[in-house]
């Protein structure tokens, strides 16, 4: 039942990163694939799960289950804009709302999200996160962040993964990166508040990477390995997929001028990208390939009939 996203403490680089073990700070979490509302079974897998991992253990579970009252809960607003609101402002107006979500401690992740999906099938499933409004965790929120700055196309877009390690476990952490105006910033969910956004305010890709190093440093985690996609297409019904990895950069391996040398060919190859149409969609490639049926070469020409015409 477990398989693994961003955030995880169990990755094998080679594979794929949907079928490996799902760890959050060292603690198994599992992945409600069955949708909302859930299911009976994920329902009760998670509050058992709760019971293992929570401090407060079964008590708080009978605690918040057999509540007769529970204090409600706002429901962020998704952000709107004035048609004078700056890039930078907008940005952080979209930081603020995915805040407002809170961060998810349940160990269920309430949205499936399969790195593999074209990108107009993730749109989906960060619009029903925008319906349902629930807690989420670093992978949903790059999704979610991607969703509400495809109106923006002045900000490009990028997945930022990080390797760290630490007491002897790995941890993994992923945040959106943006570029605009010659700066560089990100969007994200972390339980670190240093860990996530960043404003559009660092003039390479090399400064944006050394402050969150320093953001590791001060909780005593190492960074091993970074990981850069792609530029993300501002089209919602592309049917691409996200490129997550297109440099892997071993920080133990390289020194500060080569891990820079690095990140400054990563941002011409991501440069070279914009302009580039994005792939067909299957349907218009099938419709292409058929042709008409009356141009084959077997074909026989018919005449059509006065009464057909009219």
């Amino acid at each position: 039942m477990l398989r693994a996203t961003a955030c995880s403490t169990e990755e094998r680089d080679e594979e794929d990163e949907g079928e490996e073990e799902l760890r959050d700070g060292g603690v198994p979490f599992y992945v409600n694939r069955g949708g909302l509302p859930m299911d009976e079974e994920t329902w009760e897998r998670m509050w058992r799960h709760v019971t293992r991992i929570h401090p407060g253990g079964e008590a708080l579970a009978k605690e918040i289950r057999g509540a007769t009252e529970l204090p409600k809960i706002l429901v962020p607003s998704v952000p709107t804009y004035q048609p004078t609101t700056t890039i930078p402002q907008r940005l952080e107006a979209i930081q603020k709302y995915i805040r407002e979500l809170q961060y998810n401690h349940t160990g269920t992740q309430f949205f499936e999200i399969k790195k593999s999906r074209p990108l107009t099938a993730l749109m989906d499933i960060a619009k029903e996160m925008t319906r349902e409004a629930l807690p989420i965790k670093c992978l949903e929120a790059v999704i979610l962040a991607i969703h509400l700055t495809n109106s923006m196309p002045g900000v490009e877009r990028f997945p930022l993964s990080f390797k760290s390690h630490f007491s002897g476990n790995h941890f993994y952490h992923i945040v959106l990166g943006v570029h605009s105006g010659g700066r560089f910033g990100a969007l994200g969910m972390s339980r670190r508040e240093d860990l996530m956004f960043k404003p559009l305010e660092f003039r390479t890709l090399m400064d944006l990477v050394q402050e969150f190093e320093g953001a590791y440093r001060g909780y005593w985690h190492k960074l091993r390995k970074i990981k850069i996609g792609q530029y993300v297409s501002h089209d919602p019904h592309s049917v691409e997929q996200i490129e997550w990895k297109h440099s892997i950069l071993d920080v133990d391996k390289l020194s500060k001028e080569e891990l820079r040398k690095e990140l400054e060919r990563h941002t011409r190859d991501m440069r070279l990208k914009i302009g580039k149409p994005a792939p067909p969609s299957p349907i218009k490639d099938r419709r292409n390939s058929m042709g008409s049926p009356l141009k084959g070469p077997g074909s026989p020409i018919r005449r059509i009939s006065r009464v057909e015409r009219r």
